[in-house]
């Protein structure tokens, strides 16, 4: 039947059920396909961190949310206007979160006695007035999934029933009006090596959005129009994907091959997985045996004259302390990625924080001081990545690429930069002696780095070691003075750094009284918070942060122009430490430290509270 669309600005969906129930892959499906209508979107992927939880309870539910619309979004959105319950425990879990008078459509069939006990209900909340002020559909999907599925040949029944998460996918895709050619061709593709799962998983899919299109269900589907984007070519990306891609481009502008060891560990194991499928580019990977032997086949790497990273988590950083001490002193470019999560020790590992800040700037035995650089969304972790490339082989420097897994797994859409515009990155080898016919390992430049000399280059030959070198000709010293001395040439080149790294830009309006000052994944709610005080006619002021070691040259300008400063993290007050030590302001800290990240409401909050 012809049904006319209502249009809608914007639209906050989350797909919840089982860890078994596919909800990541129809999120990320109905992800791909609001991208290629053109909106604006972000997303947060949400699961548990057991292989495989308790079935059908809320300790096993996985979610997957996303906001779409037709401007310019910041978040992944506060609270969902449709939340899809493939079962009782999915229900219980998100119905929380759902805003008043939100739509709910749940698979009826998952709503057995046994289902509902594991959940934690005593009585069946479609029927006992729990849903009350909601707009609840019940959705008999297991049941029209198999119905849509009869007759395929070869196809079990188990088989048939595990298709309902992609009956949901059609459902939803009706009802936002996403596309379903490009779906369709994308299960044919996956699953072009089983026909007959291929076939059951098309069939679901039509079936679910043509259930939306004959019944009764949702009468009135939402339009959300395309989203006024720069002009460019655009791909949907989440953080992972745009660090592998940074680091390649990185890679390719500096002229290094580029050598990744890491070990597998959660949120970080992602970027292996990326990275080992381009090995066209010359990408070396490599899966360590541990956390130390990752770090230390990097930093091999580097004194081989290639592009050494590695990656992992909290845990991980702890045990590649040691190797990035060794890297700072031997001063040799290297970049480590870490992934923050919520700790201390294993904590929740698939879930978000910005613990681990103080443990980067700070967190190695003796004065090793090495660069941090923290991106603020998905797509920025390209240009981040880039940036920490070009930093550590510019001042001959390990530097820490400080993300977190928010921005790990989100995505939003990514404008593809041209070559051109990326920024030069110049290895500048030692090519010879330095001093008549003499090659001087540590004398320095005039940013401080010293030469990068690739072993076996003739007349280049050098001292490398953990031990205190002497500066200039890098033999081992044990003299005071040279110690002191070495220690200040190392904590120069990040004031050299300082000086050259992009001012810190205040987004203030005219009679702002207070600066919210963020870093990393704040980055999009800090916005989001700012502009719904702004639609109350409240001047305000927001600043974020990349380079977080060394701070931009005019960092403490910057804060002393406001009369309060507001700092937002997701730890118990990392930054406002630093900021209230170096600077000597009285900062306030906005913390959450839920595994979950700060909702726009509650920024907004924060900041009509601190400016009452």
């Amino acid at each position: 039947m012809a049904t006319t669309a209502k249009k809608q600005e914007r639209v906050v969906v989350r797909f919840a059920g089982d860890s078994g129930d596919g909800m990541q892959l129809v999120g990320a499906r109905f992800t791909e396909a609001t991208a290629l209508v053109g909106n604006d979107l972000a997303t947060l992927p949400d699961f548990p961190a057991e292989i495989r939880a308790p079935a059908g309870t809320p300790h096993g539910v996985s979610a997957f949310q996303i906001h779409f619309a037709s401007r310019d979004i910041m978040t992944p959105g506060d609270h969902p206007n449709t939340l899809v319950a493939m079962n009782p425990a999915a229900l219980a879990a998100h119905l929380g979160a759902l805003q008043q008078g939100g739509t709910v459509v749940v698979n009826q069939d998952a709503f057995t006695k046994g289902n509902l006990t594991k959940a934690g209900y005593e009585a069946d909340p479609l029927e006992d007035g729990t849903l009350d002020g909601h707009q609840v559909f019940r959705v008999p999907m297991t049941t029209l999934t198999t119905r849509a599925t009869e007759g395929i040949e070869g196809l079990r029944p188990a088989e048939a029933q595990r298709t309902k998460n992609v009956f949901a996918l059609g459902l939803i895709s009706w009802m936002y009006g996403r596309p379903t050619e490009s779906t369709i061709s994308w299960l044919e593709a996956k699953f072009a090596d089983r026909p007959e799962i291929r076939a059951a998983n098309v069939a679901a899919f039509k079936a679910g959005y043509n259930f939306g299109e004959t019944t009764e269900i949702a009468a009135t589907p939402v339009e959300i129009e395309p989203a006024p984007l720069d002009p460019g070519e655009y791909r949907n990306v989440d953080g992972t994907q745009a660090t592998a891609l940074g680091l390649i481009a990185a890679s390719v502008k500096s002229g290094l091959q580029m050598f990744f060891a890491s070990y597998p560990i959660t949120p970080a194991s992602e970027l292996l997985h990326h990275l080992a499928r381009h090995d066209r580019f010359g990408v070396h990977t490599v899966q360590a045996e541990d956390e130390l032997a990752a770090a230390n086949m990097a930093l091999g790497a580097a004194f081989a004259g290639q592009l050494g990273v590695t990656a992992t988590s909290g845990p991980g950083m702890d045990l590649k302390a040691e190797t990035i001490g060794l890297a700072a002193t031997v001063e040799l470019p290297m970049v480590i990625i870490d992934v923050q999560r919520a700790g201390p020790s294993t904590g929740m590992p698939t879930k978000t924080e910005q613990g681990d800040l103080l443990m980067a700037i700070h967190g190695r035995h003796g004065e090793s001081p090495v660069p941090v650089v923290a991106p603020s969304t998905p797509a920025d972790c390209f240009d981040s990545a880039v940036e920490a490339v070009r930093i550590a082989i510019r001042y001959r420097t390990p530097v820490i690429l400080l993300g977190d897994t928010f921005l790990a797994n989100s995505s939003e859409p990514w404008r593809i930069p041209r070559s051109a515009d990326l920024p030069e990155i110049d290895p500048a080898f030692a090519a010879g002696p330095n001093m008549g016919d003499d090659f001087m390992p540590y004398l320095r430049d005039e940013r401080g780095a010293r030469p990068w000399a690739i072993p076996g280059t003739p007349g280049l030959q050098h001292r490398l070691g953990g031990l205190e070198k002497e500066d200039g000709s890098g033999n081992i010293s044990y003299e005071p003075a040279n110690h002191a001395l070495m220690t200040q040439l190392r904590a120069a080149k990040l004031e050299s750094l300082a000086d050259e790294v992009p001012p810190l830009e205040a987004d203030a309006d005219e009679g702002a009284k207070l600066l919210v000052l963020g870093w990393g994944s704040t980055y999009g709610v800090i916005r989001a918070g700012a502009r719904r005080v702004r639609e109350r006619g409240i001047p305000i002021a927001t600043a974020h942060l990349r380079h977080v070691h060394p701070l931009p040259a005019n960092a403490g300008e910057v804060v002393r122009r406001f009369p309060k400063v507001l700092v937002p993290e997701l730890n118990t007050g990392q930054l406002l430490s630093i900021v209230r030590d170096k600077f000597m302001v009285d900062a306030i800290g906005f913390n959450k430290v839920e595994g979950l990240p700060i909702l726009a409401g509650e920024m907004e909050q924060a900041i009509l509270e601190v400016l009452s």
